[in-house]
């Protein structure tokens, strides 16, 4: 009786534990695609076009500071279009320093994972959010 209330116990607990990492993933999802929707609407609202062309526009913008050309890679990355492919490795040195101020730089690190996922690595979390981004 007792090995039997405690399988019962650890079903439970993994049920427990199951539904709370899938209620942090959906969350965390959701929190992504509403970041890329922002940056998305911000970019467009500024430069006009779609939203792969008006990201890339910001990031080339010499202008802007390198936190928000940070943030466009970041959101390129996020959308994974093969357009934005050429232009981030066009930034792309392949040398990342230990620490990078994002308010200093064009950061490397956020280079190599834009390009991976421009490049058709997996990004696991997008199909929560694409659907209610806008790309055009």
């Amino acid at each position: 009786m007792r090995i039997k209330d405690l399988k019962g116990k650890m079903v439970y607990l993994f049920a427990v534990g199951l539904s709370i990492f899938l209620l942090f993933f959906f969350v965390t999802g959701t929190w992504i695609g509403y970041d890329v929707k922002s940056q998305c609407r911000d970019a467009q609202r500024e430069y006009g076009g779609d939203c792969v062309n008006s990201l890339i526009t910001l990031l080339n913008d010499q202008n802007k500071d390198f936190r928000q050309r940070n943030n466009a890679i970041w959101a390129l990355g996020q959308l994974g279009d093969k357009r934005a492919l050429p232009i981030l490795q066009s930034y792309y040195t392949g040398v990342i320093p230990d620490k990078e101020p994002l308010g200093q730089t064009i950061s490397q690190y956020e280079l190599q994972k834009a390009i991976n996922l421009a490049d058709g690595g997996t990004n696991i979390a997008a199909f929560i959010w694409r659907g209610f981004v806008n790309q055009n």
